[in-house]
């Protein structure tokens, strides 16, 4: 389990264009990470056009936006070009980084068990360092939490 003030684990993952980006690349500058369920899903498609409406905000801070879910490359391009997203989306079908992330757990639908992404978003600090951790997050509330743990 992650903790604050921990180093957030180093990975590099495929952005919807298919180009790699590594997290220890943007140390310096604060990055969130989100973790969400699935692309253009309800709850998902209304905290992804959140980040996409606040992304000047984010921009004016120097503040590197990532959302993380288990889709592939081609659903995240069609999820960006739906939305006309602004951020990059990072695609991790394998579950690599949700389980280094702790975020791959099991939920229950419907009365089923089955594994899935806990919605969690981590504000990383510009040393590399994990500075929040937001559980359960609900994704209409998720970009005001985040701004107001980055001054």
């Amino acid at each position: 389990m992650l903790t604050v003030n921990q180093l957030a684990p180093d990975f590099s993952l495929s952005n919807q264009m298919g180009d790699l980006r590594t997290l220890s690349h943007y140390r310096g500058q604060w990055v969130v990470l989100y973790f969400y369920p699935k692309d253009d899903t309800p709850g998902c498609t209304i905290q992804a056009c959140s980040y996409r409406d606040h992304m000047s905000e984010f921009e004016k801070r120097g503040i590197k936006v990532f959302g993380i879910s288990k889709d592939t490359v081609k659903s995240h391009q069609k999820f960006e070009a739906k939305f006309e997203l602004n951020f990059e989306l990072l695609a991790d079908d394998e579950h690599v980084v949700l389980n280094q992330y702790d975020v791959w757990k099991e939920k229950n639908m419907y009365g089923k068990k089955v594994m899935g992404v806990a919605r969690t978003t981590f504000v990383i600090n510009p040393e590399g360092k994990i500075h929040h951790i937001f559980e359960k997050v609900n994704p209409e509330k998720d970009v005001e939490l985040v701004l107001s743990q980055i001054g």
